[in-house]
């Protein structure tokens, strides 16, 4: 995938460290990362991003609000790149609300796939955060798969009220049985 526009880009704090935000020109979310710009360029084969803190502004206000919890609902306009399969598992990762998990598993019946190829697709999420990874979870409880790793992904999802000091996250699946 060869990058043949202009993104614009910025790198700002968050209680979770460094992030950076890439949108196109207008204005849609195309990559997110926890780092800076060489950590999104890593993970969404971006090259040689313009830093724009106006064009990026509403996403990192966005981004900003989550960690505030002013808000767990983002409302940007989002342009990953990927298949078109991809692009599903990542649409049914939006759907989980804040504060709730589900497992690979859970994803790929819901699907018509395979654990294993979720798990591939969630590693593929170039919008870490705005399209939510890290509330997809091993069917144990486990926190696995999350690219920025395990302690940030129980950060995120601490901050969402899905885990607590002294318990596992809930599974959505876990939670439907009497």
């Amino acid at each position: 995938m060869k990058q043949t526009e202009t993104l614009y880009c910025s790198t700002f704090e968050t209680p979770a460290g460094p992030f950076s935000v890439a949108v196109n020109s207008a204005g849609a979310v195309v990559a997110t990362a926890f780092g800076g710009e060489r950590s999104l360029g890593g993970r969404s084969r971006i090259a040689n991003p313009v830093r724009d803190e106006a064009r990026t502004a509403k996403a990192r206000g966005q981004v900003t609000g989550y960690f505030r919890s002013a808000s767990t609902a983002f409302s940007l306009e989002l342009a990953p790149r990927g298949t078109d399969f991809q692009k599903r598992v990542w649409a049914a990762m939006r759907a989980i609300p804040a504060g709730r998990t589900r497992s690979y598993g859970d994803i790929a019946r819901e699907l018509g796939s395979s654990a294993r190829a979720v798990g591939q697709a969630s590693g593929a999420n170039p919008i870490c955060v705005i399209i939510p990874c890290h509330r997809v979870i091993g069917s144990d409880g486990s926190l696995t798969g999350f690219a920025f790793g395990e302690a940030t992904k129980r950060r995120l999802l601490d901050h969402e009220g899905a885990i607590t000091q002294t318990s596992l996250p809930l599974v959505e699946s876990q939670a439907r049985k009497p």
